[in-house]
């Protein structure tokens, strides 16, 4: 029930939300040019959706960042980290490949590289690999805190997902113009490969000079976060 749980959650996740980056910027839809507002808007409900549909079923982390940090402070046992990697990555991936279809006929439309591969994982607005290591760093420590908050306060757990959702929404708006805010590197990478081996029209290379920001600091940051927020649980 796990796997299936991270699995699907992260599909919903991937699909929603490169979905609704993919609305905006392909050429020719509905949606182009909507802009930043309505990308940040379109994540934090993927993310809340995401959320809902998979949480009675894996706790729905959908976020290796949030696992490892789960694991860090002992609330996940190690032995469950790996099943829930696969089940988010690959996920991930088949988030990416069923985008792929359904925009199809928009990819010939548009003609410039960098904007095909922004439907599918993230890149700075100024590369800057410290700045951009520690924005996503950052960006994922709010969102670890905030899960952790929500678990023992009974008035904010029915509501879990509309906050996390709303969170993600906050980082985006507030954090997320800098690097394009992956905070979850299932999201990044998954997509990232689906990239580099779908006959994508008009595509070219998929970063991967860049890919590992978007992985290893959610990675740090949200342990950090976790540690953190533990370090001042145990306090009170």
């Amino acid at each position: 029930m796990t796997f299936i749980g991270e699995l699907l959650g992260t599909f919903i996740l991937v699909l929603l939300g490169d979905g609704v980056v993919s609305a905006c910027v392909l050429n020719k839809t509905k949606a182009q040019n909507s802009g930043w507002i309505a990308i940040v808007l379109g994540w934090g409900i993927a993310v809340t959706v995401a959320v809902y549909v998979s949480g009675f079923m894996s706790g729905a982390h959908l976020n290796p960042a949030v696992t490892l940090a789960m694991a860090a402070i002992g609330s996940l046992p190690w032995s469950q980290v790996v099943t829930y990697l696969l089940a988010q990555f690959l996920g991930a991936m088949l988030g990416a490949l069923v985008l792929y279809w359904h925009y199809y006929p928009h990819w010939k439309e548009t003609k410039e590289a960098v904007t095909i591969l922004a439907c599918f994982s993230t890149g700075p607005a100024i590369r800057h690999t410290w700045s951009n290591l520690f924005g996503e760093a950052l960006g994922t420590a709010v969102l670890v805190i905030t899960v952790m908050a929500i678990g023992p306060n009974e008035v904010a757990a029915g509501f879990g997902p509309v906050i996390v959702g709303f969170v993600v929404m906050a980082v985006g708006f507030s954090l997320g113009a800098t690097t394009g805010y992956a905070i979850n590197p299932a999201r990044d990478l998954g997509p990232r490969l689906m990239h580099a081996l779908l006959p994508i029209p008009n595509k070219g290379d998929s970063d991967w000079s860049y890919a590992w920001i978007p992985v290893l600091g959610p990675i740090l940051g949200g342990v950090a976060g976790a540690l953190i927020y533990q370090m001042i649980l145990d306090m009170m």
